[in-house]
């Protein structure tokens, strides 16, 4: 996914522990947020200088899952998910004669589909990180794979030979991946690790909400980081704020996808609104009117690229300010950069008009709406 937001601290390393969801501290401004339901997480991560938001959201929601489904806290490698989608991503790019997108950004689904296909490893076997480093850093590597790969374009014709040396390359920015490992006392693959947690990719439904195709079908989401044509379930927004939650009331958390540009949305604050007057002093001081949101304005903004897929996250809970507006608790992954240790409260009114996807367990979703998509 790529950001718009250049600089990406990191604070906090993982401590092996369950985070609850629920940030239990003072609020640092007057919008007095309280808990009503939260889903059980793992500790806040950083995705340091890359654009791998995908592999961190989605890998916390499968944490989620896991503790979810009675298998306790894990720490599952973003960077195996990461490491196997560049080598999808430049098969698809040299296949499509450099017609596609070839960048650090995904969608969840993207790393459903490779558990599905290559299975899963733990942090602590797969890092992602060689000996020193301390952060990752993507960016000279992604330099480094697109320029070879418009280097391979230009041959009159393709050899057997650039895969292996694009995963060469690829082995000698993030190490080699383990065929085998053990973890806990036990040998497994890659697929049998994902098997022993509880991890099938057929579980999870990719959902949107957009006029441009009809509601209730299927259709492949139009965004750059789509490069692998992912389908998505097309709902009206008011049944994709149900389903997030019904989620969390039944103890299922979400994978979000959306914008993150707007001035409402302050990381540092820990605060994501669509103020009526986004000018006002007080704006992540005290809480104020917001703008209605109708399926029209969510259209408006989307085909005129003020709403794009910037950023994904991952939600774990539900709360209200003082004034009873209701907010999603949103776990980020650039550390420990807001007043909430590394959450954001999103006001509903920004989940309405600022979702681009969600990713939920196909049980999250209400019998009344699932019963319509076909």
């Amino acid at each position: 996914m790529r950001l718009k937001l250049v600089k990406i601290l990191a604070f906090l390393a993982f401590s092996g522990s369950v985070g609850q969801a629920q940030v239990e501290m003072k609020s640092p401004n007057s919008y007095g947020f309280e808990s009503v339901k939260t889903v059980s997480c793992t500790p806040v991560k950083s995705q340091d200088r890359t654009g791998t938001c995908w592999s961190f959201a989605t890998s916390s929601f499968l944490e989620s899952e896991a503790i979810r489904m009675g298998y306790g806290p894990q720490d599952f490698s973003e960077m195996y998910v990461v490491r196997n989608v560049y080598k999808d991503k430049a098969r698809n790019y040299v296949m499509r004669q450099g017609k596609a997108n070839f960048s650090q950004g995904s969608l969840s689904h993207d790393l459903i589909r490779v558990i599905g296909d290559h299975g899963m490893v733990p942090e602590s076997i797969y890092s992602g990180k060689l000996e020193g480093d301390k952060k990752h850093d993507h960016s000279e590597m992604s330099a480094v794979l697109k320029g070879m790969l418009d280097g391979v374009l230009k041959q009159k014709r393709l050899s057997k030979k650039w895969m292996k040396a694009f995963d060469a390359v690829v082995d000698t920015y993030l190490g080699v991946t383990p065929q085998q490992f053990t973890y806990k006392g036990k040998k497994y693959s890659a697929n049998s690790y994902a098997e022993d947690m509880g991890l099938d990719a057929n579980n999870y439904v990719n959902i949107t909400s957009f006029t441009h195709h009809p509601f209730y079908k299927n259709f492949v989401l139009e965004i750059p980081d789509n490069y692998s044509n992912g389908s998505f379930y097309n709902l009206p927004i008011e049944d994709v704020q149900a389903i997030v939650e019904n989620a969390i009331n039944q103890g299922y958390s979400v994978a979000w996808d959306g914008d993150v540009s707007e001035k409402g949305f302050s990381s540092k604050n820990g605060i994501a609104i669509v103020p009526e007057d986004s000018e006002r002093e007080d704006l992540f001081v005290n809480p104020g009117k917001e703008k209605i949101v109708t399926q029209e304005i969510r259209q408006e903004q989307f085909e005129s690229y003020s709403t794009t897929d910037d950023h994904l996250m991952h939600l774990t809970g539900i709360s209200r300010d003082k004034k009873g507006t209701k907010y999603f608790l949103i776990k980020n992954s650039w550390g420990e950069v807001s007043e909430y240790k590394g959450y954001l409260y999103m006001s509903e009114t920004y989940l309405q008009l600022k979702t681009v996807a969600i990713l939920v367990h196909k049980d999250a979703i209400p019998a009344r709406i699932k019963n319509k998509m076909r």
